[in-house]
């Protein structure tokens, strides 16, 4: 995918949390390959710097634990030391552990804590930094929008995520910053692997679901990334944009008839 097509990205300075691997990583090489500079925010060094030295000069990797106050200053300080400029945040650290309504205390504040409570703070950190025309970009999910049994921790701070989303696009707004969320379904990534085992498993389950007929790369949530933060969406801010491959138009009949499901399973 040809990323030089996003207008305003190249000599800009962008943060990408949780940027080491998967996801994350995907949306740095994008910046990267939009011109821009790039500062991969994690907790994994070895990835991290490996990821760095491959996108050279215009990269930066700081070790930073999201949930310290102190080190998310550190890393922004980092960022200006290296660039002299902060244009972009992008909040993607997330935790995925979620046991549900069994899910105990501990449990809802460590993931609250990761998902949503840092990239607030990171988001009023990083806010006096950036210029008009600055964007932050929060990381949803479609697991935010509907509902599914076993899960309660990650659904609902996503859905906290696309609110905030709202709320801070509202405030920053004078100060000419956009604030958007891109919420992608099932995408090819560390975790689906796990799960299915191989690219065409996942793409076969994910058919189902998706009526583009299989899971996303985590090339194309970049290039919505990337997008949003271009000037070609300076008129956009406070909404989530769904790169999902139709999975949020389905309802629970999948988009299949009455017809066919009572010809299928009516006794």
């Amino acid at each position: 995918m040809d990323f030089t097509g996003f207008p305003g990205l190249a000599g800009k300075t962008a943060i990408v949390t949780g940027s080491t691997q998967g996801l994350g990583a995907d949306i740095a090489r994008g910046f990267a390959a939009a011109g821009a500079n790039v500062v991969l925010v994690g907790r994994g060094a070895e990835a991290g710097q490996a990821l760095a030295r491959t996108l050279g000069a215009q990269a930066l990797y700081c070790e930073t634990d999201i949930g310290h106050d102190s080190q998310i200053q550190g890393c922004i300080d980092a960022a200006l030391a290296r660039f002299g400029r902060l244009d972009i945040l992008v909040n993607n650290a997330c935790q995925y552990s979620d046991r549900g309504l069994a899910s105990t205390r501990e449990e809802w504040h460590r993931t609250l804590d990761t998902n949503l409570v840092s990239a607030a703070i990171f988001t009023q950190l990083a806010a006096p930094h950036l210029p008009r025309g600055g964007v932050v970009v929060n990381m949803g999910s479609t697991g935010g929008k509907f509902g599914a049994a076993g899960r309660a921790l990650y659904p609902a701070s996503k859905a906290a995520l696309l609110q905030i989303t709202k709320n801070f696009a509202v405030e920053l707004a004078p100060g000419g910053v956009r604030v958007l969320a891109v919420s992608p379904a099932w995408t090819w990534s560390p975790s689906v692997e796990q799960l299915a085992g191989s690219r065409e498993a996942a793409d076969t389950v994910g058919a189902h679901f998706h009526p583009l007929g299989r899971v996303g790369s985590g090339e194309e949530i970049a290039a919505a990334v990337c997008f949003a933060c271009s000037d070609a969406a300076s008129w956009m801010t406070g909404v989530d944009i769904p790169v999902d491959g139709g999975f949020s138009i389905l309802g629970p009949d999948r988009g299949i008839s009455p017809r066919a499901w009572f010809k299928e399973l009516a006794p």
